[in-house]
């Protein structure tokens, strides 16, 4: 571990002075993969320093154990040897933690996408529930949202699509485990006996690319323009303003039709389609982001689920890591620190047993 971490310091104050170079700002991609990495190993750096010398304080108090003769000196230093070994074992669990492979891709905005699935009209108006959960989440944490498609059901009050693109610190890393079947159990308001009635709705997050992370061929695109459906004002309805790009070597269909501009939503259905474009080349090279690929939603099948919201028991279960709480009602109000903070643990838990430090 130790051969690891003076690597790890030692490319820390290389990249320190590559960044100190003058002519480093001439190359903007290259100082921000720069900035990105010397931040990444900053606090494994602090830890390691701290360690060292918590350890040298440990060697200096054995000392002095070992030559004093003074009795309520050495019980002192005893007291003392305890709470320096407590801290420098603290100190190398943090360590451990810190050492494990960090997903580049963790720190990027995110396109987050929420269908509804099997269930009908009750799907459509879940699909709209988990829209405004999110959205309430989002707030909380002052993120930034852009729309970028939105598809109301013929159910009022119901919603087929909505694409959105957050914006802030680390937001994939938070939002990358909301992937998958969502399925809620509840009774309809349409349901005359009190049935309880099981539909879902499909979340999909993907990192949101740079235009340095991939590059899309001008000659690759389909690209048709079509007048916008639904709420959105005389002019978005008569002129020809929506957008529908296909990439044609990989059949990926995006569209957009919030803007009244066609360039602005030319601008937003190309972010969205390098940032699929993005994490399927991810998946192809890292075979940890396959697996995580397969989990995304594809159907919106009832039997593919990743959570489920009980509503007569207020019970929301995330059966990705078996945590079940008895608090739906705040987390569709957008409380969702503890589901994510949980998930994160048990992944970084997961990862460290994998990894040998």
């Amino acid at each position: 571990m130790f051969e690891k971490l003076e690597k790890v310091k030692s490319r820390y104050h290389e990249i320190a002075e590559l960044l100190a170079a003058p002519d480093i700002t001439n190359d903007q991609n290259e100082f921000r993969k720069l900035s990105k990495e010397y931040s990444g190993l900053e606090d494994i750096v602090n830890a390691y320093n701290n360690y060292l010398k918590i350890r040298k304080d440990v060697e200096d108090n054995k000392q002095l154990l070992f030559e004093t003769n003074d009795t309520e000196m050495k019980e002192l230093a005893k007291a003392e040897q305890e709470t320096l070994e407590g801290r420098l074992e603290e100190v190398e669990k943090e360590i451990k933690e810190l050492l494990i492979p960090k997903d580049p891709v963790d720190d990027k905005n995110a396109i987050l996408e929420i269908r509804s699935g099997t269930g009908g009209e009750e799907a459509a108006l879940f699909a709209a529930d988990l829209y405004r959960m999110y959205s309430r989440y989002f707030e909380t944490k002052r993120w930034k949202v852009e729309l970028i498609e939105f598809n109301e059901s013929s159910t009022p009050g119901g919603l087929k699509e909505v694409v959105l693109n957050v914006s802030g610190k680390s937001i994939y890393g938070d939002l990358k485990y909301e992937s998958g079947v969502h399925r809620v159990q509840r009774v309809p308001k349409t349901e005359a006996n009190g049935r309880v009635h099981t539909s879902a709705a499909s979340v999909a997050v993907f990192p949101e690319a740079e235009d340095f992370d991939i590059e899309i061929n001008e000659g690759d695109l389909k690209i048709d323009v079509f007048r916008s459906g639904g709420a959105g004002g005389q002019n978005v309805n008569k002129v020809e303003t929506a957008i529908r790009i296909t990439h044609l070597p990989t059949n990926t269909v995006v569209q957009c039709q919030d803007e009244r501009s066609q360039i602005k939503n030319k601008m937003k259905a190309m972010k969205v389609l390098r940032s699929r474009l993005y994490e399927h080349e991810l998946a192809k090279r890292d075979q940890e982001l396959v697996s995580q690929r397969k989990k995304m939603v594809k159907s919106g099948d009832r039997s593919d689920k990743i959570r489920t919201y009980n509503f007569p028991q207020n019970r929301l279960t995330d059966h990705s890591i078996g945590l079940t709480l008895y608090n739906l009602s705040d987390v569709v109000e957008g409380d969702l620190d503890e589901i994510i903070d949980k998930l994160k643990t048990a992944d970084r838990a997961e990862r460290l047993a994998d990894t040998e430090v």
